[in-house]
């Protein structure tokens, strides 16, 4: 038996196919997969997403520390509520793991991925040695996230007291309230809300929603939903051995402080130049419109050399497959290896739907 989030007799009494996910028990879907990812893609659907790790960082030196234990640079941050996506390096330039930070009103709030919480947690300990910070994990937590077009007006009928700060939320905006923290972020190329609470409150909010009209959405849709946005899988899209640069996650780095100096630093300006020189490889979208599905793992020959799948399915919003694929830069054309039958695909950008509609060309 895995662990438990306090929401896991509300998703057996939902009728949840639970499986194991880095150890915790979570719901993989509801019934059918297809029909939570439109619920979300229409409407609003709703995923517990507390197996996730949340860290809280605070102490004199917690900016100093950040900017440089994070690739992205915390400075941004102007003021409490505000967000950034970021990638966290080991010193060869790889990535440890991918994670948000929302500066709090005093220090800052990162949520991590389950599958790396004990890494994740030994190596900001380690490097945290040198400044005044302190680390607080928070498995006391509950997070929530509701998704789709309608997400945020259901949201402020289920939590009528917050409704007016939550309406007034920007994107990659958050706001504490009463112990709460309620941001704008999400992984599912829909309009959203994520929240973080005292996870002894789930079961009721949970009821809240449902009442309101939002469905559960189960761990398989979730995949999906990210994968049409283009977003990354850690473990998959990227891990320790894989520069960001060659991830499509040029964004998680901030170069306006040559200054600033951040783990990781130097292997990745050394990876510019490789970039630069055409011998990084680059993450690209792969879409596939005839039968088949693309799968991990499957071979890509393209006009400039090999490359792998990181991250393939059948789109529901489209009607036929996509992937993310690692392939040579200044690649033009492709064919996957379809058990032995090298079948033809178009290149994209690493993006394939948003707010319900098809972004490509």
């Amino acid at each position: 038996m895995g662990k438990h989030t306090s929401l896991y007799q509300k998703h057996i009494d939902a009728g949840a196919k639970m499986v194991d996910f880095a150890g915790w028990d979570m719901p993989i879907n509801y019934g059918s997969q297809i029909s939570e990812h439109t619920q979300v893609r229409t409407a609003a659907g709703v995923f517990d997403v507390s197996h996730m790790t949340v860290v809280d960082v605070s102490g004199d030196e917690a900016e100093v520390f950040l900017r440089y234990l994070l690739a992205n640079d915390v400075a941004r941050l102007d003021e409490p509520g505000r967000a950034l996506y970021s990638a966290m390096l080991n010193h060869e330039g790889g990535v440890i793991d991918d994670l948000i930070v929302y500066r709090l009103v005093d220090g800052y709030r990162v949520v991590v991925n389950c599958a790396t919480r004990e890494k994740d947690l030994n190596w900001m300990a380690e490097n945290s040695k040198e400044f005044s910070v302190v680390i607080r994990e928070q498995p006391d937590l509950a997070i929530l996230a509701v998704h789709g077009p309608e997400s945020i007006e259901t949201v402020c009928r289920a939590l009528p007291e917050h409704a007016s700060a939550i309406l007034q939320l920007g994107n990659f905006r958050g706001i504490e309230l009463d112990g709460w923290f309620i941001a704008r972020t999400g992984y599912t190329g829909e309009k959203g809300l994520e929240l973080i609470f005292p996870a002894r409150e789930a079961p009721a909010l949970w009821d809240k929603l449902l009442a309101a009209g939002v469905k559960p959405v189960g761990l398989g849709a979730r995949d999906t939903l990210r994968l049409e946005a283009g977003m990354n899988l850690y473990g998959h899209d990227m891990d320790e051995t894989v520069s960001p640069l060659a991830a499509n996650m040029e964004q998680t780095i901030a170069w306006e402080s040559t200054a600033r100096d951040f783990i990781g630093k130097s292997a990745v300006q050394a990876a510019q130049q490789l970039q630069a020189a055409g011998e990084l490889p680059r993450l690209v979208g792969l879409v596939l419109e005839q039968r088949g599905v693309l799968r991990e793992g499957q071979t890509v020959l393209s006009d400039q050399g090999e490359g792998i799948i990181t991250s393939g399915s059948f789109s529901p919003t489209l009607k036929h497959s996509i992937a993310l694929a690692r392939i040579p830069v200044n690649s033009k054309s492709c064919q996957v290896d379809m058990r032995g039958t090298l079948t033809p695909v178009r290149i994209v950008k690493p993006n394939f739907v948003r707010f319900g509609k098809k972004v490509f060309e």
